[in-house]
């Protein structure tokens, strides 16, 4: 592999990892705003 072909395959990697952050960032915070739980089901 060329040195341009990793940043390119750890670029993708990175954007992967970013998107699925960001997710479950947005879906924390809306369950913070309407009081629901994280992942479904009670913990209780």
């Amino acid at each position: 592999m060329t040195l341009t072909q990793k940043r390119i395959l750890i670029l993708c990697i990175i954007i992967v990892a970013a998107v699925i952050l960001g997710r479950l960032a947005v879906r924390a915070v809306m369950n913070l705003l309407l009081g629901g739980t994280m992942f479904g089901g009670n913990f209780l």
